[in-house]
């Protein structure tokens, strides 16, 4: 279960926190800064568990749902004016 979120259902936004992450974790080697690991943290935490809006999973990307089975019909009515029938 924990292995098929982390595995699917990438996108971009997923892809960019991924490298957001990416690159400041590699700046908190490089400078030992400790705000830049927690930013980096941050990015990575929302980019691995799809999460967004601080862990709550209210701005998380919904599955895209194909509903193409269930096409509605419309009925067509035609409407004559009276403007038309006096002329």
């Amino acid at each position: 279960m924990i292995f098929k979120r982390i595995l699917v259902g990438w996108n971009l936004i997923r892809g960019l926190r991924l490298l957001i992450g990416a690159y400041f974790a590699v700046q908190t080697f490089e400078t030992h800064e400790i705000f830049s690991g927690i930013i980096a943290a941050f990015f990575l935490y929302q980019a691995i568990t799809n999460t967004g809006c601080c862990g709550t999973n209210a701005c998380a990307v919904p599955d895209a749902k194909n509903d193409t089975d269930k096409l509605n019909e419309v009925e067509l009515i035609e409407v004559e004016s009276d403007e038309l029938k006096m002329k």
